[in-house]
């Protein structure tokens, strides 16, 4: 249903460091980059956007789900996340309240958004 989206962060470098690492081991790179604002994408189609905040106000948490091809990919993820020092929700696991395949890793992004990549394949 989505296209794209995006969210703005405090400090963009920062956040833009962290999806860099994060998003590689799910396919996703920098697709467009205008220095602050930054798009990722697969298949040269940027998806997710990450810029500036430009409300003057604090951001609300949000959760982004990114979709990993198999579990190993979700394990990468996590483990790229912590190797940046990310601060850790949920190892990764299967989460049978959502499916019977469901599995999951969750961390928090440099804004403190509730970041997750998931697998709905079996094993």
């Amino acid at each position: 249903m989505l296209d794209h989206m995006s969210i703005q962060c405090a400090d963009p470098s920062a956040t833009c460091l962290f999806y860099d690492r994060v998003l590689a081991p799910l396919g996703g790179t920098r697709i467009m980059d205008f220095g602050e604002i930054v798009g990722y994408g697969v298949e040269g189609k940027p998806q997710f956007w990450v810029g500036p905040l430009v409300s003057g106000e604090p951001n609300r948490e949000v959760h982004l789900a990114f979709r990993a091809k198999d579990r190993d990919s979700v394990r990468a993820f996590f483990d790229a996340a912590v190797s940046l020092g990310a601060p850790v929700l949920h190892e990764p696991r299967v989460w049978p309240e959502y499916h019977e395949h469901y599995y999951g890793a969750f961390v928090r992004d440099p804004d403190g958004n509730n970041v997750e990549a998931v697998c709905h394949d079996a094993e």
